[in-house]
């Protein structure tokens, strides 16, 4: 019998779910003489500790597991991220075996938590079976209902442009993107929650941009807020290593998250802001309503 599977990240589109960028490894020397390499500096630093930039793929936001339970085996997800999550397994090629449910299978999981999708077993006992999985992820829960709420600007800066509203022709076409805004901002204008929430997920390694969608679109820094209705506002294209909160943080509208940058895809320094939702792994983004210095935004398109 043998028993094998893959696993897929969640749609790489543009915004969908930023994984890191970048990794960084630390390289120091010990009072012994031996230089050691390791992803994060010692409790004890020596006086000095060399930074190495590492290029990285992006992270994936939840684990497959299959766990061997006699003979069938029980493919869970683990979830890496501060809010929920939904998965769907499949097969990408099967022997003689079959799931319940039968896959596809979709699945919730919890913040931080881990769920059993499907359990795998032979189809006819008298053979052995053969499969290998794919698992796709997605952020947010999708029953989700969205409340009826304002907004707050999320940038801290005397005046504001759009340059990229709902329906933009070069980035907003999408779902996940039509109905997000485009804010110009310098790199290192202040960013803040525009609404209170828990910090979901964050990048902050990431020090590229550029026009290249295939290279750029699925990769900048960013900050993910969930909300008490299950949606998530995104704040992306921040600073490389412009991230001010941590994943699980519970932040206040106006409390600073961040500052503004220029990573990923784009043409230059901006905050790219949206409102999204689970609508059944498919992620997309909703109106919203925002409040600015002067009263209610008005949010054109193109």
């Amino acid at each position: 019998m043998h028993r094998r599977w893959a696993w897929l990240l969640g749609s790489a589109a543009l915004l969908t779910a930023f994984g890191a960028g970048a990794a960084k490894i630390y390289r120091w020397t010990d009072r012994a003489g031996i230089t050691h390499y390791g992803d994060h500096v010692p409790d004890a630093p020596p006086a000095a500790v060399k930074t190495i930039p590492v290029e990285g793929e992006p992270g994936a936001i939840a684990r497959l597991r299959i766990e061997n339970d006699g003979d069938r085996f029980l493919a869970f997800a683990d979830n890496r991220l501060s809010g929920p999550i939904e998965v769907q397994l499949d097969f990408s090629r099967s022997d003689n075996v079959i799931g319940q449910p039968m896959l596809p299978a979709r699945a919730t999981v919890a913040a931080r938590g881990s769920a059993l999708v499907a359990v795998l077993s032979s189809a006819d006992p008298e053979r052995g079976f053969d499969f290998e999985l794919q698992m796709e992820s997605l952020p947010g829960d999708p029953n989700a209902r969205p409340s009826n709420v304002d907004y707050l600007l999320p940038l801290q800066q005397a005046a504001f442009r759009i340059d990229q509203g709902y329906g933009g022709q070069f980035s907003h076409r999408d779902a996940q993107n039509r109905y997000a805004v485009d804010f110009a901002a310098d790199i290192g204008t202040p960013v803040v929650a525009a609404r209170d929430g828990v910090v979901m997920q964050v990048e902050s390694d990431f020090d590229k941009a550029g026009l290249n969608l295939e290279r750029y679109g699925g990769r900048a820094n960013f900050v993910r807020i969930l909300h008490e209705d299950g949606t998530m506002t995104l704040y992306a294209h921040l600073k490389s290593e412009g991230v001010l909160v941590r994943v699980g943080q519970r932040v206040r509208a106006g409390q600073q998250i961040g500052l503004s940058g220029n990573t990923g895809f784009t043409t230059g320094p901006h905050l790219h802001f949206a409102v999204q939702v689970n609508r059944g792994m498919k992620l997309e983004s909703i109106p919203f309503r925002m409040i600015g210095p002067q009263g209610p935004l008005r949010i054109s398109g193109g």
